[in-house]
């Protein structure tokens, strides 16, 4: 659902001899026996098994297949079973060696640059991002790389752990060419680095636009100016990993936050500036019991959250949590289609796999209820239109969800859960 900028960052790498085509299979069928010399496939780990597919059948048409994106880069070994080439990391500093390579004969296996430079304004077709998504949300992305280690995730393998960042000059030039008002930066933390952050809210202020993003709530309430920039240069919501209402899970994951009246507190503050809040929270830490769902879903209604992730803890490979769990038997596939953080796929500490899914599921359908969206209202004014638009965007995907539980249930609960 997120627009990706992967594939057009590529077309903008591309020399422009060559004649480039991209296809997002979410929005459009793929055409297998369509004339080209290269195939490039960007994949996650939930959608790796779907990019092996295609790899396979591409190949049997006499393509050359290069694979890449966060499970390649994780995996490239495993990813090179299928393929004939991988990108490790980022494609910036490998691409037109990779090109010429190609046109050469001479294609190695792997390509991967440490320190890929970012300096270089790199264009980027977004008339095709605009036609495909809704609100015209255009991807932007100012800064690469995440200081921090949470076990859970697998972001500083992919950028490593120092910040680097695009020229302001670059992403404002992204910003008026692009021709909308809407966009979404794509930057895991939009103000890990304050100084660049208060910047580039400066640099935007004036061109009057619209965006969301995600950021770390203890920094943005820590800096007041920070946070006043943020609203002034068109921030309309914030994308938070809360991650649990836990205070022990808190400290266990080192937040900056670990009290809880402290982080109720810090979304007030949000909230006065007029910035909608998007909570994301993962259930089936070792620390959460079955109370963990209704104590979560009793703070969101009561801190009127704007809108809610409800994710179940997943074990990505190239994570500590996915080596500790592997060290002690507690996966119970690696089938990574499942691997998707709504479903389950290892053993719980303190409840069984199918209480921590469906336990997932009843918290964000009581969330999603009329009458808890009617009861956040009050805290939610500031910006009514988005808030039940979103709203009933999420309500949907419940239903949905629903309905993809009761097939799932027979093809993995059935089949694994019980065994």
């Amino acid at each position: 659902m997120i627009p990706q900028l992967a594939l057009y960052i590529l077309q903008g790498l591309t020399p422009p001899d060559h004649e480039v085509r991209i296809i997002e299979e979410e929005t459009e069928d793929i055409d297998l026996d369509q004339e080209c010399d290269l195939v490039g496939i960007s994949c996650m780990t939930a959608n790796a098994p779907r990019a092996y597919e295609l790899c396979g059948e591409f190949k049997k048409r006499g393509k050359t297949v290069i694979l890449g994106g966060v499970h390649p880069t994780i995996l490239p070994d495993e990813a090179l079973e299928h393929a004939d080439c991988v990108v490790v990391g980022e494609a910036e500093g490998v691409w037109n060696a990779l090109l010429t390579d190609f046109l050469n004969d001479d294609l190695k296996r792997k390509y991967y640059n440490p320190a890929p430079d970012l300096g270089k304004y790199v264009p980027k077709d977004f008339t095709r991002i605009i036609k495909k998504r809704l609100f015209k949300l255009v991807p932007i992305m100012t800064t690469r790389g995440c200081p921090y280690s949470c076990d859970f995730c697998c972001v500083t393998n992919l950028f490593g752990k120092k910040m680097r960042h695009i020229p302001i000059e670059n992403v404002v030039r992204d910003i008026k060419e692009s021709g909308v008002k809407n966009f979404m930066f794509l930057d895991d933390n939009i103000i890990g680095h304050p100084k660049y952050a208060k910047e580039l809210f400066k640099a935007i202020k004036p061109l009057k636009i619209n965006w969301v993003g995600q950021a770390s709530v203890s920094l943005l309430v820590r800096d007041g100016a920070l946070m006043e920039l943020a609203a002034e240069s068109g921030c309309k919501a914030l994308f938070f990993g809360i991650e649990s209402v836990s205070e022990e899970q808190l400290k266990s994951m080192h937040k900056a936050i670990k009290e809880i009246e402290d982080l109720e507190k810090a979304l007030k503050k949000i909230k006065k500036m007029g910035i909608l809040i998007h909570a994301s929270m993962v259930f089936g830490f070792d620390n959460d019991t079955k109370e963990i769902f209704d104590e979560t879903v009793r703070f969101l209604i009561k801190n009127k959250v704007s809108t809610v992730s409800f994710n179940v803890l997943t074990p990505y490979p190239g994570t500590k949590t996915y080596e500790d769990m592997k060290k002690e038997n507690r996966l119970i596939t690696t089938d990574w289609r499942f691997y998707d953080h709504n479903t389950v796929v290892f053993k719980p500490k303190n409840m069984t796999p199918y209480e921590l899914q469906m336990g997932k599921i009843n918290a964000r359908k009581k969330f999603y209820r009329i009458w808890s969206v009617l009861k956040r209202l009050s805290g939610n004014m500031y910006n009514p239109v988005i808030y039940f638009a979103t709203n009933y965007g999420h309500m949907k995907q419940v239903n949905s969800e629903v309905k993809r539980m009761a097939k799932l249930k027979s093809e993995l609960f059935e089949n694994i859960y019980k065994s």
